[in-house]
């Protein structure tokens, strides 16, 4: 274990110093170093990236140093999770309706950030694949499969762009926000990893995925949807399962 730390901070080293930017301390997250934990899967280059409004509450979200305006004209709506009587908003972007806020649903492997309540109410909570697919979604709903997370990005542009589109115009580290045209309105919740500890709230989201494709998945990984704070992009990758990462449901 030792060596794998000492492995993975190496990488981060080299990272950061390839990319020059010691203006911004923020080191990248697993699915930017060389470490297997999270395998990146082949997409397209990218910028630096946006977000707003929040999951349970847009004005408790972090705020960066200026906003972005959106244009969204699409249509809106809500749900109520009868399972525990929480309200979401939703929108329908192309043929596919989304929660426009992450779940906040409790399961037994599911967590807030830092095991905070505020958390939840900012970003909804932390899943692991296993409570993702097994009793996140309520019922109407279900967890997106890749190809659904696919059809959303060309329903926004295409991968290329579709970060800067989903994410939410503040509440991310050093401005790096999106545009939220589509009012999708991806927060960077961070994530938990194995050990019990969170990660790069206000610089990453990462949204768990199915897939019946052997390239995404194993016993150990799975897919997820990424966007980052200083990209454009939106990608797919995969993660440890036993990871926490947010949840966005997908209407049946």
């Amino acid at each position: 274990m030792n060596k794998f730390v000492l492995g993975a901070s190496v990488c981060i080293s080299l990272f950061l110093a390839a990319c020059g930017d010691n203006s911004n301390s923020v080191e990248p997250p697993l699915e930017e170093s060389s470490s297997s934990i999270v395998k990146s899967s082949s997409s397209t280059t990218s910028k630096k990236t946006s977000s707003s409004s929040s999951v349970k509450s847009s004005s408790s979200a972090k705020s960066s140093s200026s906003t972005k305006t959106s244009s969204f004209t699409g249509r809106m709506g809500e749900m109520t999770d009868s399972r525990d009587g929480q309200t979401y908003k939703t929108v329908t972007i192309g043929r596919q309706t989304w929660m426009a806020e992450n779940l906040n649903f409790e399961t037994e492997y599911s967590s807030c950030y830092n095991d905070s309540t505020k958390y939840c109410e900012k970003y909804g909570r932390l899943y692991s694949w296993y409570d993702a697919v097994d009793s996140a979604c309520p019922t109407g709903w279900h967890l997106p499969k890749t190809t659904e997370f696919e059809t959303l990005f060309t329903a926004v542009g295409d991968s290329s762009i579709a970060g800067v589109k989903l994410k939410s115009t503040s509440g991310w580290f050093n401005d790096g926000g999106g545009t939220d045209d589509y009012a999708f309105s991806a927060l960077p919740a961070g994530y938990r990893v194995g050990d019990g500890t969170y990660q790069y709230e206000d610089v990453y989201a990462h949204f768990w995925s199915l897939s019946m494709i052997s390239m995404w998945n194993s016993n150990s990984v799975a897919p997820a949807m990424v966007l980052y704070y200083r990209k454009d992009e939106a990608r797919l990758s995969t993660v440890l399962k036993y990871f926490r990462l947010s949840v966005r449901c997908v209407e049946d």
